[in-house]
């Protein structure tokens, strides 16, 4: 190559680095100026100093007190939100999200080592521990303070005012803080579930391993707004004011919103408890949309003003949640599926040459044939460089609703054509394997499939020149011989003996339940085409190759848009009515007319962009439809498909019965090189006992990363 051709590229590169720290650093100081306005908000200094300052400067006959509040609360998230996409994006552009190629810096790896393992928390390192403790801080710092400052103003004459008793107003007052309190930790709890968020990469975190926030806020939340309305309940029986649980007020607080939205709450959170869930995993999906009424009533009960400080949250998350009902709208092809002998199955879909992913992506599927509500996540295992006409998953026949898909194609009269609904891919937007020497890989029964897209992707670059891969080591465990079936999902239909050569790979598998080889169970590979449907598409992604920007021009958009909807309906419908006085106009119905528009606006511009994308798409879907019928007829492939695995492949297994893996002494002993990445997937167990060996003193160039099911 040129060197003026690599010093212009080297130059670019540089231009792009600090363009990204610029914004890196602008996006640090909105960030850190939010959680000033946390920490400063139950103090006097805010109450009777800033916030009267900047409710001056921004009360106007289009906003009123809610502008104030939608410039403190609402506005910097999500500005902070919309310049990440361009953060995202110009980051993908340069490649430099894909993987990390180059250097081996660990400074910050050390933060990432596990210090909990087992535990109500689960496996927690000494970042995600720190931070939660500083967020429990937060906590106890507004409860303390706001309770300081509300009970200094309590005397025995205030009390003797409003005919109650020092101790029972200062009940009432507790009560009160209770709930702004939880409002605190609700208005993070929307965070971890916005799946195509720009918010968690920023972060460098995904929706998928950050549900263990969102069920620690959970708990939180309810906890709080329960104590909330108990001792509400308990300060109205105690001053004989049982009628204000039926009281709706025209302006202000509503206490029958707020009761419905607790019950809502509630009715949420006794089905996430684990026995609950994994035995009435359907009672725990349904009852999870309750979500809508939960939210619905608490603006009613608080206003729109005060539920702009958890508003932009549940703005991301709308924005978010009417994309994937735009996506899960459209039928995908499925074009084929593998059935193995351990009642497990892979699916393979079309997909858009433009899509791509990283390894560890998950997708939602829903089959309207078994469920038209259920939607399952599945982790991808191919790879978009090595297949880029196909996206693969792998379905353990484990629950109900995998037994009856796997019943179902396991059948002498299997469908012609499956129909499938898809979501996604979600996943992170780089990945660290190739800055390590060596990357272990630990897993038990299904958890081996996020690694089958890991190793897919260490083929394909293995055969990248100047690019070293390190030497990969996986250890599997199974229970039963017909279980080893799944490692012949390991190589793509379309690999070859020269691709996996190239890679230093090693493979452990051990059966625990058998003490030698069932020859004599052993059964084939099947495989099953699927005839092309004419309303059946490409899976694509629903913003198209550009979606991080398209995603920044919605969030961008639906807001400006929704500002000017409000400032209009405010100044020449609400306005003349109420004149800013709040006393006037029924507060309830200035809610539901800002849900309303939110809801507008959002559907309004994503809706626009998507039906911008969709040209694009169905023209990328012509375009596979031409090559599938340019290369034949499905069924040719047929023994192709059934041939894996490839000698090369079969030659790297080991496989040992009648015992489990000894995990201590591989990772410890076995590992050697200057640093070494563990990932962990499967079993919670499993994962806890690699924790703890990882966390252990002796192993201080061993890097941990747990892979968890918890969607």
């Amino acid at each position: 190559m040129d060197a003026s051709v690599v010093k212009k590229s080297s130059s670019s590169h540089e231009e792009i680095s600090r363009f990204q720290a610029a914004i890196m650093l602008l996006l640090m100081a909105v960030s850190l100026g939010s959680l000033l306005v946390w920490i400063m908000m139950p103090t006097n200094t805010y109450r009777q100093s800033w916030l009267p300052n900047i409710r001056a400067s921004t009360n106007s006959t289009y906003f009123g007190t809610q502008g104030a509040a939608l410039l403190i609360y609402t506005f910097p998230i999500l500005f902070v939100a919309a310049v990440g996409c361009v953060y995202l994006h110009v980051g993908k552009k340069s490649n430099n999200n894909k993987i990390e190629r180059n250097g081996r810096n660990h400074r910050f790896a050390s933060w990432k080592r596990p210090v909990l393992a087992k535990g109500p928390l689960g496996i927690v390192s000494s970042v995600e521990l720190g931070l939660f403790i500083m967020f429990i801080a937060l906590l106890v710092w507004s409860f303390a303070t706001y309770i300081r400052v509300r009970f200094a103003k309590i005397t025995p004459q205030v009390a003797a005012h409003d005919g109650e008793k020092v101790w029972q107003y200062k009940l009432g007052s507790a009560a009160l803080v209770l709930g702004l309190v939880g409002n605190i930790c609700l208005a993070f709890v929307f965070y971890p579930v916005t799946r195509g968020s720009s918010v968690l990469p920023l972060f460098g975190l995904t929706s998928e391993g950050s549900i263990k926030y969102h069920i620690w806020l959970g708990h939180i939340v309810i906890t709080l707004f329960t104590a909330h309305g108990i001792c509400y309940i308990v300060s109205w029986v105690v001053t004989n004011r049982v009628s204000e649980m039926v009281k709706w007020d025209k302006t202000g607080i509503s206490n029958v919103a707020g009761e419905l939205s607790l019950l809502a709450g509630l009715a949420m959170w006794l089905t996430t408890f684990p026995r609950i869930r994994r035995k009435f995993f359907e009672l725990f999906l349904y009852t999870h949309n309750l979500y809508i009424l939960f939210i619905i009533f608490f603006i009613l009960h608080v206003g729109i003003s005060y539920a702009c400080i958890m508003l932009p949250g549940f703005y991301l998350f709308a924005v978010d949640r009417y994309l994937r009902l735009l996506q899960s709208r459209q039928r995908v092809r499925v074009v084929s599926a593998r059935l193995l002998p351990c009642q497990s199955l892979e699916l393979n879909l079309a997909k858009s040459p433009g899509l791509s992913y990283n390894p560890l992506s998950i997708m939602f599927i829903n089959v309207p044939s078994i469920s038209k509500l259920q939607w399952h996540p599945f982790t991808i295992t191919s790879n978009s460089s090595l297949e880029p006409e196909k996206i693969s998953i792998v379905v353990k026949g484990e629950g109900s609703w995998s037994k009856k898909l796997n019943q179902m194609l396991s059948s002498p009269s299997s469908p012609n054509r499956l129909e499938v609904s898809v979501e996604g891919p979600y996943g992170p937007v780089s990945t660290d394997f190739l800055s390590f020497d060596t990357l272990v890989m630990v897993s038990g029964g299904s958890g081996i499939t996020p690694f089958i897209s890991i190793i897919r992707e260490l083929v394909f670059l293995s055969t990248t020149p100047n690019c070293s891969t390190p030497k990969v080591k996986l250890i599997c465990a199974f229970k039963n011989s017909p279980d080893l079936t799944m490692l012949d999902l390991i190589l793509p239909i379309s690999g070859t003996p020269s691709e996996i050569s190239n890679l230093q790979l090693q493979i452990e598998a051990f059966v625990t339940r058998d003490k030698e080889p069932k020859t004599e169970e052993s059964k084939p590979v099947r495989a099953i085409w699927f005839k092309p449907h004419a309303a059946d598409a490409p899976f694509s992604a629903i913003l198209g190759p550009n979606s991080w920007l398209w995603l920044g021009m919605i969030i961008t958009s639906s807001f400006v848009i929704f500002l000017i909807l409000i400032g209009i309906i405010t100044r020449y419908y609400i306005y003349p009515i109420d004149h800013n006085t709040n006393n006037i106009f029924p507060t309830s119905a200035r809610a539901v007319i800002n849900m309303l528009v939110i809801c507008i606006c959002i559907a309004m511009t994503a809706s626009a962009a998507v039906f911008s994308n969709k040209r694009r798409n169905a023209a990328e879907a012509k375009q596979v439809q031409n090559m599938e019928e340019a290369t034949g007829s499905p069924g040719s492939h047929d023994m192709e498909l059934e041939s894996l695995p490839h000698q090369s492949l079969a030659q790297a297994i080991n496989v040992h019965y009648g015992r489990r893996p000894d995990l201590k002494k591989m990772l410890l002993a076995e590992c050697k090189g200057s640093s070494i990445k563990v990932v962990a997937s499967g079993p919670k167990s499993l994962r806890q006992e690699v924790a703890t060996i990882c966390s252990s003193g002796s192993a201080d160039n061993v890097h941990f990363e747990s892979i968890s099911f918890s969607w």
